[in-house]
């Protein structure tokens, strides 16, 4: 690789804490160490199509690395291969993966870094497969990418969403209520696990688990007796019972992923009412989790993201995403990312470690043996 390499970058799907930690150092790494020229497409592969961009210096990252969201913009929308073009009140889709090996060739680029979750690297493989030469860094508060043991933005999410458990303890003690705090985290539980366990929860509900209403109310009135009158339940916008669906908020037509879950603690707490009276409250934390300043453990992870993409650039290591796995960082293929699904598996020490403290996570444990023996068969 030519120490003269131009490189693009950009920022795809949700946004969250540590995006700008990820772009700084990207920027700073490939003119510091290698001299490259950097140019950032603007809201994500939208920005390759239309061909938006801004050139990258240092003074365009110059106190960035403390602030949340992206300065590039993003869009979780916008897939290149089935492309949304409004038409008469309507949308057709269109495959325009063609323009972004266009504006690549044309803009002289010799590698494009992809910044995102699990959509934006469906689609950064199979331009790979079309011969771009292309890296990705995985970025997801749902911490569900496959390939990595954590994704930048997680720790920041399970921050925000330990803080909002630890106040709502305060009024569930005063009002001796039963609080559910909901959160995201689509198919996967991480984020619920780790802040319920965090912030005390009384049970956790993950999508890996189908929970048993019986076995959560049989917990709630365990705690009144013994003189508990209050209780918090976490879960995560992905749970739902046994032999029942998760519960859909809205569908997006233009969106790869057009399921938006949301609401199953409107659901639990009303059951939870009318099977043992206990009085119940909802807080959906929605999209508070990915807002805010990231924490220092984000911002180190994303800079060393940042830099290792770089240092992939510059060694032609391409069709890969940096992934972090133990406390070392490594590289996997993309085409062993694309399409996968990293959910929390019944054998991780969280959920022994939840066991082990008196955490419910709504099921006896002769089921959740069964669940994980069944899990187990599964990813055989």
């Amino acid at each position: 690789m030519s120490s003269k390499a131009r490189i693009g970058i950009f920022t795809g799907g949700g946004d969250c804490p540590g995006l700008n930690a990820v772009i700084r150092s990207i920027v700073k790494t490939a003119i510091n160490d290698y001299d490259m020229s950097v140019i950032g497409f603007k809201d994500g592969y939208e920005g390759i199509i239309l061909n938006k961009y801004m050139t990258m210096d240092r003074d365009s990252v110059v106190g960035i690395l403390t602030r949340g969201g992206t300065i590039l913009g993003t869009s979780n929308r916008a897939d290149p291969f089935n492309f949304p073009i409004p038409q008469k009140g309507d949308y057709v889709y269109l495959d325009r993966s063609s323009e972004v090996v266009e504006n690549y060739e044309k803009l002289g680029l010799d590698a494009l870094i992809a910044i995102g979750g699990d959509g934006t690297m469906i689609s950064a493989n199979k331009l790979s497969e079309m011969g771009l030469n292309i890296i990705g860094v995985p970025k997801t508060i749902d911490n569900d990418l496959w390939g990595t043991d954590q994704t930048f933005g997680f720790d920041s999410a399970m921050v925000t969403a330990t803080e909002a458990v630890d106040k709502i303890h305060t009024t569930a003690q005063s009002h001796h209520r039963v609080m559910i705090i909901e959160v995201m985290g689509r198919y996967a539980g991480w984020l619920a696990l780790a802040s319920g366990l965090a912030g005390g929860g009384d049970i956790v509900l993950i999508p890996e688990i189908p929970y048993d209403l019986d076995s959560i109310c049989d917990k709630l009135r365990e705690r009144n007796r013994l003189g508990k009158n209050f209780s918090i339940i976490v879960i995560g916008e992905g749970a739902a019972p046994e032999g029942g669906s998760m519960v859909v908020s809205r569908t997006i037509e233009t969106s790869p992923d057009a399921i938006r879950l949301g609401g199953v603690s409107n659901q639990l707490a009303s059951q939870i009412e009318g099977v043992t009276k206990l009085e119940s409250r909802v807080t959906i934390l929605g999209h508070l989790v990915r807002g805010g300043s990231p924490t220092p453990f984000d911002r180190i992870l994303g800079t060393r993201y940042g830099c290792e993409a770089i240092d992939m650039v510059a060694r032609g290591e391409y069709g890969r995403l940096v992934a972090l796995q133990g406390r070392d960082l490594t590289s996997v293929a993309l085409t062993d990312v694309a399409g996968k699904i990293r959910k929390v598996s019944l054998d991780h020490y969280l959920i022994k470690n939840a066991l082990s403290t008196g955490l419910s996570l709504g099921v006896s444990r002769e089921r959740l043996e069964e669940l994980r023996k069944e899990q187990e068969l599964v990813t055989a």
